[in-house]
């Protein structure tokens, strides 16, 4: 039975169409990873199903009744809401019955009256069937299941890192406890274990889920069926993820042969028509030529967008690149015990540890964005450094990635700049689309293009695979591999970062937490 049913879904930005006349169910049991490249629309896809965008053409129909769980990052919540306040709003309703009930046996305790005890006990009854008494006992495994009793229950959402939040709106969306769930890049801000957990809670979850993520092995784990979006269409494929690909693969190869068939009688009826078109043979060739007219053309199998980055390095005259001494990190207390460690003329080094433990703040105190607490950090005096933060932010977000650069750099010219973001990835609609409007996995193409405009002899870049497709991880591994000079990564993706660096500091091990 359909939990889900998409008919003739048409969409489409200036001059990109995301989908035409795509259509697919979602079954109630089925569990549905939604590939695709950056921008192919998934994000989009998922905005379409819940109302929040509106389609060019085609309707969307749920189920009756069905409760809907979606995983939206840019949630209000409210000031000084503390992280425990925050998921006890998973059960609002619940507290209201619990408020009602016991205003009524309040009233009771006054009246005497037995209509007020058999209300009361009806809310009661409510209650019980949803378990309202061993809230907190699930609240606490979520919690512990997704790394935030390390946060600590008080700790205010508004001070939180851009991955705890979108934690704890994971948790709360869970704790709901939905008919559907629709996750848009889950994995993202969560550490191995953690994901571990999700992969066991969304396999013992007996509704229906989309899954939009670019974490390949996850969507193997927690996935019975595919939907790949790609060049205008939505195609699902059934089964795992690896069983999709070889299913897309296979459908690609018949594409071709018949492409390549059809090219052959194209090509020999068009030749036919320009010898004969005007001799004894006319009637012949205008018989082709409606045939040609009426035949239906077989599309020649696309091939991704492959991003490509090329870092410039600026030479540096000293051997030494940095030195990190009894460096103490935090805000008003430590989050580390102190850290020491050295970085000689082209080291990569990988910093690792559970989101959450100071691996972003103690880039940003070596930077000194912010203050230390103690101790120093010394880049070489001919070090040119570029940082790569993970926080998507921008300082005016109406502005395009044509007009943010020509802000940046005014000399350069607009024909440049495209062509800078095009080898990134980004297409010509997005290029002229406000950064707002962009993915998550466009804005990091914005994000990594800029870097690549000022020349550097030491990246520092704090996980800047998230959000990004395969082929982009691919290209984005080759250039810090063939960049020359020093590197500091922060990555929670194994298969990125395994295997070509030099050095690794376990943040975890220092944490003081």
């Amino acid at each position: 039975m359909a939990v889900l049913d998409v008919k003739g879904l048409t969409m489409s930005y200036a001059d990109k169409q995301l989908y035409n006349d795509a259509s697919f169910q979602l079954e109630k049991h089925e569990h549905m990873g939604i590939v695709g490249q950056n921008g192919a629309g998934k994000s989009t896809l998922i905005k379409i199903l819940i109302g929040k965008v509106l389609p060019v053409s085609g309707t969307v129909t749920w189920a009756k009744n069905v409760k809907i769980g979606y995983l939206d990052q840019y949630v209000d919540i409210p000031k000084g809401m503390t992280l425990i306040k925050f998921l006890h709003t998973a059960f609002a309703d619940l507290y209201e019955i619990n408020d009602r009930m016991n205003k009524l046996y309040e009233e009771y305790a006054q009246k005497m009256d037995d209509e007020l005890l058999t209300k009361a006990g009806r809310l009661q009854e409510q209650l019980d069937a949803h378990n309202f008494y061993d809230i907190e006992t699930e609240v606490e495994r979520v919690m512990n299941g997704l790394g935030l009793t390390e946060i600590g229950k008080d700790h205010v959402v508004s001070e939180m890192s851009g991955g705890q939040r979108s934690k704890i709106i994971l948790a709360k969306m869970l704790l709901e406890k939905p008919d559907v769930i629709l996750l848009d890049e889950p994995t993202n801000y969560l550490d191995t274990a953690h994901i571990e957990w999700l992969i066991d809670y969304l396999n013992d979850f007996d509704g229906a889920a989309m899954i939009i993520s670019h974490d390949y092995d996850f969507l193997e784990q927690v996935t019975n069926t595919i939907c790949d979006v790609a060049f205008g269409k939505i195609t699902k494929y059934r089964g795992s993820f690896e069983q999709a690909m070889r299913q897309k693969e296979e459908r690609k190869e018949t594409q071709e042969r018949e492409y390549e068939k059809q090219q052959v009688v194209i090509e020999k009826a068009e030749r036919f028509i320009r010898k004969n078109k005007a001799g004894s043979k006319s009637t012949m060739a205008k018989s082709r030529e409606k045939m040609l007219a009426r035949m239906k053309r077989i599309d020649p199998p696309a091939d991704n967008l492959k991003a490509t980055f090329k870092f410039p390095y600026e030479n540096t005259g000293s051997a030494n690149a940095l030195r990190v001494e009894k460096l103490s990190v935090g805000y008003g207390h430590p989050l580390l015990a102190p850290v020491t460690f050295s970085m000689t003329m082209g080291e990569k080094l990988l910093f690792t540890g559970f989101n959450g433990v100071g691996k972003s703040t103690l880039i940003k105190s070596i930077l000194k964005k912010i203050p230390a607490l103690g101790g120093t950090a010394t880049f070489s005096p001919s070090a040119k450094v570029n940082y790569f933060d993970q926080d998507l932010e921008w300082d005016d977000p109406s502005l395009t990635p044509l007009q943010m650069i020509q802000n940046m750099f005014p000399t350069m010219q607009p024909k440049t700049i495209r062509q800078k973001l095009a080898r990134a990835g980004i297409n010509a609609a997005n290029t002229m689309k406000p950064l707002h409007l962009l993915s998550g996995g466009e804005q990091t193409k914005v994000k990594l293009a800029i870097l690549e405009l000022t020349p550097s002899n030491f990246l520092i870049m704090d996980e800047p695979t998230n959000h990004l497709d395969d082929e982009t991880k691919e290209g984005l591994k080759t250039a810090l591999q063939n960049f020359p000079g020093n590197l500091i990564l922060v990555s929670h993706e194994q298969s990125f970062y395994e295997g070509w660096l030099d050095k690794i500091l376990n943040v975890e091990k220092l944490s003081l937490k």
